[in-house]
């Protein structure tokens, strides 16, 4: 029986384009909540990690010998103690689980311990004896291109490669290296089962794929390893990688004890890997109209010491250098270096967000050069539903409202301009605030574009199963919840799939149920909700089927309106339970030249800056960010937003504060007293819409909304710097000095 659930689906409460209160939301609110940092067992011990203080060095001794004798001290492990697979990775196993001849980047681990206590762990990392033979450090990505350390090249050609315009523009843009800056450190718990497996709880975005990896490094079986959801502090792609894993669960088995580890602040920036730094390089010719005729651009991005996720943000970063615009010529080439810098990998938005801080500029580089509107030129150049993506030649057959969002964002109200009436709202605040008369505004825009879920071929799919009993339904997935709620959309499409209120949702380790996919990527809502209401549809298909009713709510079957079966009696036998795999529409890899049906959708972002600048010292106040964003259909509308605005946030930290400062590969401000980010008193008024058009194959016509507003906020927020002050910044962050410099060499 094939029932047709459109024509029956009524309002449910808490469903599909409402706002419920998350159910982790008071424990949180209250400091009850669980986090990886909190979890206890009994007759647990502390595990500490000893790393390396170079970026590259020969281990010409390492002896643990002082370490275990230390009083407390139960298990000292290093490379030589890896039961199996001694390197382990996301894309490619290159990382090792411990340096054992040479490191390759600062803070790269070399031992771990187990102790009674963490002071006592710590004491006996110190007492490990270490000699190296520094090197010198390769960390300048040019020099990694010349010598072929790379980790991916991306070639894209299209078009025709004589085609020239009237109006050139050339241009230099370099973004500096970014911090995930969770909240919450690296952390977690292994427990060995007494059956030679073992149990871990740690942040993670992808358990299933943190099971394969530590599994092979540990030499066991996958249903040995349970890899169970922990409370995330943050994300962000920084939990993408395995950090403490494989140690933890070494250190558990050995011992044959449960064992806790939890990173300091100094210790997570050395271990988890960052954006990627980037150099780009780029040409845009455009006619006397302003319409884009051909884009060269060539890409070089700093993948640090290990592969991590490189080579999908190598793709992403090319794949949407020239932005959401049209263009009938296009030549691109992108790299991802090898170095001895901290490794980078997923960050939100990866690769987008460093080829939109080039093409953006490039943009308003043109504007300026045709005499016309920052806006207009966009609008001249916006892609849409029919056309192709100019570096894939990929058919748009989604929406794709770019003109629509753009049109939106400029039409909102701006701020009055900036008085002496609030001097906490000036530049520098109450501490170094200028005069409203010395300020200048400035007003930036920028479009931004990316994929949706996996790309370029990979069997991209979430598992996620539905059980109809007599108390109501249950979803269970292995989604990872790290924050942005997608443990609320599941249950949300659920009741509204089977027109029922009574449904919870329930996060299932590894040997419980199927992967559900990384959390990354603006996928889960998608893909995991996708899985869910493909479940949930099937459950009410059989309740349907079983009784002859027409709907289901939570008292049981209805027939018109009427109380037919109830669940108790429609689950006597046994609950309905149904197990199901989704997958997006196929993708392809690319040919030769970069070129084919490369990606299951996309999303864009408009957004406008206005900023407040001290011309003086430099120093930037931004005073609003608003934004228009392409959401599909809104699942949770109030989640959404703060997906929106946490982004948004994100991006202004990279536009004016967020680097991480390398001196010779070895990272100098590891801490948040020097990593500066932004808090309340830097956040930006924000005013947020929202445009809901629909996905062709997203549940209920959903789209990812949480990379999005990162992609195009920081070179909003740098192009309105640059109208308020006339500089050509070409880099990101932007520092008090680029601006004073800068004015200074003007006035001279």
């Amino acid at each position: 029986m094939t029932v047709e659930l459109s024509a029956r689906r009524r309002r449910v409460q808490d469903g599909v384009g409402e706002s419920p209160r998350r159910p982790d939301g008071p424990a949180k609110a209250r400091g009850e909540y669980e986090f990886s940092s909190d979890l206890v067992a009994d007759d647990a011990l502390w595990g500490a990690t000893l790393r390396s203080p170079h970026a590259r060095a020969r281990i010409s001794r390492l002896d643990v010998t002082p370490a275990h004798a230390v009083p407390g001290v139960l298990a000292v492990l290093t490379a030589e103690d890896v039961p199996g697979l001694s390197h382990y990775g996301l894309e490619v196993a290159d990382q090792p689980v411990f340096a054992s001849k040479e490191v390759n980047h600062w803070g790269e681990p070399l031992a771990v311990v187990a102790a009674v206590d963490p002071e006592t762990a710590h004491r006996a990392v110190a007492a490990i004896e270490v000699e190296y033979e520094v090197l010198e450090p390769r960390v300048d990505p040019e020099e990694a291109d010349r010598l072929d350390e790379v980790f991916r090249r991306v070639r894209i050609r299209r078009g025709d490669p004589e085609l020239r315009g009237e109006v050139v523009v050339e241009g230099y843009y370099e973004l500096g290296m970014q911090d995930q800056a969770p909240l919450g450190t690296e952390s977690g718990i292994a427990i060995p089962d007494g059956a030679g497996g073992v149990d871990l709880h740690a942040p993670s975005q992808w358990i299933h794929e943190d099971r394969r990896q530590v599994s092979a490094c540990l030499g066991l079986s996958p249903d040995q390893v349970r890899v169970h959801p922990a409370g995330v502090g943050g994300a962000f792609g920084g939990r993408e990688d395995l950090t403490l894993q494989v140690h933890l669960c070494m250190l558990a088995l050995r011992t044959g004890r449960p064992v806790r580890m939890s990173y300091d602040r100094q210790e997570s920036f050395a271990a988890h890997v960052h954006r990627h730094p980037a150099r780009m390089w780029y040409r845009h010719e455009a006619d006397r109209a302003g319409h884009l005729v051909r884009v060269e651009a060539r890409l070089l991005l700093d993948g640090g010491a290990y592969t991590s996720a490189s080579p999908a943000v190598t793709a992403n970063a090319s794949y949407f250098a020239v932005g959401p615009y049209r263009c009938p010529s296009v030549q691109v080439d992108g790299v991802t270096v090898r170095t001895n810098n901290p490794p980078c990998g997923a960050m939100r938005g990866f690769g987008a967000v460093q080829a939109c801080f080039g093409h953006e500029a490039q943009m308003d580089r043109l504007a300026e050069a045709l005499d016309m509107d920052p806006v207009a030129i966009r609008m001249v150049n916006a892609l849409g539903p029919g056309d192709v993506l100019p570096t894939s030649g990929q058919p748009i057959d989604g929406s794709l409202p770019v003109a629509e969002v753009l049109a939106t964002v400029a039409a909102l109200p701006l701020p009055g301009p900036p008085t002496d009436d609030d001097v906490g709202s000036l530049p520098g605040g109450t501490g170094l605030a200028a005069p409203a008369a010395v300020v200048r505004r400035g007003i930036g825009y920028a479009v931004g574009i990316k994929n949706l879920a996996f790309s370029e071929g990979k069997d991209d799919y979430a598992e996620a199963r539905v059980v109809l009993t007599s108390r109501g339904a249950e979803v269970h997935t292995a989604a990872a919840e790290l924050g942005q709620g997608v443990i609320l959309v599941a249950g949300q499409i659920a009741r509204t799939t089977l027109g029922m209120e009574r449904v919870e949702v329930r996060l299932s380790h590894t040997s419980q149920i199927g992967s559900a996919g990384r959390s990354s990527a603006s996928r889960q809502t998608q893909m995991t909700g996708g899985a869910v209401q493909q479940a949930a549809r099937l459950v009410l298909e059989e309740a349907l089927r079983r009784t002859g009713g027409t709907e289901l709510c939570d008292a049981g079957v209805l027939r018109d309106g009427e109380l037919l079966v109830s669940l108790e009696e429609l689950c006597a036998e046994g609950p309905i339970d149904v197990h199901t795999t989704f997958r997006h529409p196929p993708t392809e890899k690319p040919d030769q030249d970069g070129q084919g049906r490369l990606h299951a959708g996309y999303a864009v972002a408009a957004h406008r800056a206005v900023v407040d600048v001290d011309p003086e010292l430099g120093v930037v106040r931004v005073v609003r960010v608003d934004t228009a964003q392409d959401a599909g259909k809104l699942i949770h509308p109030d989640s959404a937003r703060g997906q929106v605005v946490g982004g948004i946030l994100q991006g202004v930290g990279l536009a004016v504060m967020e680097e991480l400062v390398l001196d010779r590969g070895r990272v100098v401000n590891a801490g948040f007293t020097d990593y500066l980010i932004p808090t309340f008193a830097d956040a930006p008024d924000v005013e947020v819409v929202f445009l809901e058009e629909g996905d062709p194959w997203g549940p209920f016509g959903a789209k990812g909304v949480a990379e999005s507003p990162t992609v195009s906020s920081t070179a909003a927020v740098v192009a309105a710097i640059r109208d308020a002050t006339g500089i050509s910044l070409h880099r990101a962050p932007v520092r008090p000095q680029d601006i004073v410099q800068d004015l200074l060499d003007v006035v001279t």
